[in-house]
């Protein structure tokens, strides 16, 4: 007669706690204790319940009977030795496994790559097409992947079985442990290979460059990067290849700055223009457009041309061009400018001293003066 699983038999759930099978053991040997109940099989219930408890109570047997079951139940405890290969099912499922070994000849992705293209500012405000060289390992066409030479195939490690892992015994004061390791002898793909082929070495992969094109999205901006799915390594056993990033280095423009989707530019204009007013040619990413300067015109006066900036990478809308005005100073004056100017000052009722008479210990004492 085949024993009833013990959590069964305790009526709790295979994650109940200590406390709750302990209070479950209690109420049970209570009840079939045979001083207590005289039925014909009270005594064989209670035995039943009692090896339940004494299994599930105690966390080493527990992690035992839970892996095996009731299969070689006394194995590890007492006089053998205790198997402790089922935690390494335990470091899996929080490290990644899953809940379970990882299987090695199981289908994985390859890795991601990454690339950093050098475009022109337009080129990045405009969007572009190009084509790429890339070196990345490809599945090697002499032996289609598998690492041996045509007309071979890989065996099976007879070392792990085609498990890719290794059991290490070790004898210690608690008993007998036995620990998993990745097969050092097929590197846990479980399989070797003999006669390696000439072409890869037996790795399956060559090294090649490899042509992508390259669509640059118009509004791409110095560190933003795009992902071309399926253009990384490829994978293994079959999985899939990893993606190409391709991650943007904008060169500066010699006239404009860009701020996000706003570029800025700096216009100069004469003293007259500013003073006067006057209507001037700006440059834009579109073309050259008239900006009307108002009279009076400060030095530094910002402009904003609505809609001429960088259209956004992820279509939403289109920045401004912001225009900022430098009354430039005219040098070099002739002495009928000069004449013009002392004019024009003593109208305004500013007081100009020519620089060329004014004596140096003058200027210094006003200077003092403040």
């Amino acid at each position: 007669m085949s024993k009833r699983d013990f959590y069964e038999v305790l009526g709790v759930s295979k994650g109940a706690s200590s406390d709750e099978v302990k209070k479950a053991y209690r109420k049970l040997a209570r009840q079939y204790h045979p001083d207590v109940n005289k039925a014909p099989d009270a005594e064989e219930k209670f035995k039943e319940v009692k090896e339940a408890y004494d299994t599930l109570s105690d966390p080493q047997k527990k992690a035992h009977y839970d892996q095996f079951g009731h299969t070689n139940p006394n194995q590890g405890f007492g006089g053998g030795g205790a198997d402790f290969g089922g935690f390494g099912d335990i470091f899996d499922m929080f490290f990644g496994g899953g809940g379970g070994r990882r299987n090695p000849n199981a289908p994985r992705q390859g890795a991601d790559l990454q690339y950093t293209m050098t475009i022109d500012f337009k080129e990045a405000v405009f969007g572009m097409e190009t084509d790429i060289e890339i070196p990345r390992e490809e599945t090697c066409e002499t032996c289609d992947g598998s690492g041996a030479k045509p007309g071979t195939s890989p065996e099976t490690c007879h070392h792990c079985g085609g498990s890719g892992q290794l059991n290490i015994e070790q004898n210690t004061p608690f008993g007998r442990i036995v620990n998993r390791r990745v097969c050092n002898h097929c590197e846990g793909t479980g399989k070797l290979v003999k006669d390696k082929c000439r072409t890869c070495g037996g790795s399956g992969k060559v090294k090649k460059r490899k042509k992508i094109h390259v669509k640059v999205p118009k509004g791409i901006d110095h560190g933003q990067q795009i992902r071309i799915s399926g253009h990384g390594e490829p994978g293994t056993n079959g999985g899939p290849p990893g993606d190409l990033y391709v991650v943007f280095n904008v060169k500066p423009h010699e006239f404009f700055e860009r701020d996000g989707d706003d570029i800025y530019c700096e216009m100069p204009v004469t003293f007259a223009q500013a003073a006067l007013g006057d209507e001037i040619e700006v440059p834009t990413l579109d073309g050259k457009i008239k900006l009307k300067i108002p009279a009076g015109t400060q030095t530094g006066t910002n402009f904003r041309l609505r809609g001429k900036g960088v259209a956004n990478v992820r279509g939403m809308g289109q920045g401004d061009q912001h225009v900022q005005v430098i009354v430039v100073t005219p040098k070099n004056l002739t002495e009928k400018q000069k004449d013009l100017l002392r004019e024009f000052a003593e109208i305004s009722g500013d007081q100009v001293q020519d620089e060329q008479n004014e004596n140096f210990f003058a200027k210094v004492k006003r200077a003092f003066k403040g």
